[in-house]
């Protein structure tokens, strides 16, 4: 009887897939059998950064030298504008698919898991969103693929050891040391405790100058965080 449910539920998805096609979300064709959220082409076709396999001597890490101690810092995916990896943030960050931040860090932390370096990792917190934002969007864009990543490494995800202030205006008319400022009044410890003495892996989804993860970073280290290592989704090079 049980196999007979399942073949039923099998039979039930593939008539559903037959009749209701779902797209690609990064480039609107439609997905074939076996295939979810991004298309096989599309997964061939993404660039990828490869900075896990040096996650200390990497372009992201560098952006960093100087300005706070991060351990380790990668990124799965190089920003170009109107490509794929665009397209793929404004589905996540603009229409709801928060499937595909899932499958973004399902993908990741299988590369990261196989590296020696991220076995210290204790914890995942990502990059909070204030409430108001948060309440605008309905979710947090980076939780998802924080937490496939937090799950890959089989530790932990903290979304209180980070809160938000308030809401943040543009950055872009500001030089790098006004914008370190504002963004040190955006963000504040939640609760110390959940990274107290831990090595942390912070995550955000774009990185561009690396302000908002020099502010959070600074904040983690400074209430007890053993260490601190970055990841995001892309980073704009």
């Amino acid at each position: 009887m049980l196999q007979l449910q399942t073949e039923f539920r099998t039979l039930y998805h593939d008539l559903l897939a037959l009749l209701f096609p779902e797209e690609c979300r990064a480039c609107a064709g439609e997905l074939v059998l076996g295939e979810e959220v991004i298309c096989s082409h599309c997964r061939i076709k993404l660039p990828y950064t490869n900075y896990h396999l040096s996650p200390t001597d990497n372009p992201l890490h560098r952006v960093f030298w100087g300005r706070v101690p991060v351990q380790l810092a990668v990124a799965y995916l190089k920003f170009q504008e109107k490509g794929r990896v665009q397209r793929l943030l404004h589905q996540l960050k603009y229409k709801g698919q928060e499937e595909v931040g899932e499958t973004l860090g399902r993908w990741f932390g299988d590369a990261l898991k196989s590296q020696e370096a991220f076995q210290e990792v204790e914890v995942v917190v990502p990059v909070p969103l204030h409430r108001s934002k948060r309440r605008q969007r309905g979710y947090n864009q980076v939780e998802g693929f924080a937490r496939a990543i937090a799950e890959a490494l089989t530790v932990p995800l903290s979304t209180e050891a980070l809160r938000k202030n308030k809401s943040q205006g543009t950055q872009t008319t500001k030089n790098r040391q006004a914008r370190w400022e504002a963004m040190k009044q955006l963000y504040a410890i939640g609760q110390a405790e959940e990274i107290t003495g831990k090595h942390v892996l912070l995550v955000d989804d774009v990185i561009t100058t690396g302000a908002t993860l020099e502010a959070c970073a600074d904040l983690l280290l400074k209430h007890g965080a053993r260490a601190v290592s970055v990841a995001s989704i892309a980073y704009t090079l």
